[in-house]
């Protein structure tokens, strides 16, 4: 008869509140990053076109139609 048992591995002291945080330490949520686009200024997320005046790298890839609030 053979017995489907698996064993872990158990840690012989448990881990201490202190060293458990100093190995969090790194695990952080960072800001999102934004550049600001060299035409019109606005702010956008890095490679991608800018809604605002529908440049990216200095050439025209977006039609944007101006709204003027009357």
């Amino acid at each position: 008869m053979k017995l489907n048992i698996q064993l872990f591995a158990v840690p012989f002291r448990k881990t201490s509140k202190t060293s458990k945080r100093m190995r969090r330490t790194h695990y952080k949520i960072e800001g999102k990053t934004t550049t600001s686009c060299p035409k019109c200024g606005a702010t956008i997320k890095p490679h991608r076109a800018c809604p605002k005046c529908g440049t990216y790298k200095g050439k025209e890839v977006l039609d944007v139609k101006e709204t003027t609030k009357d």
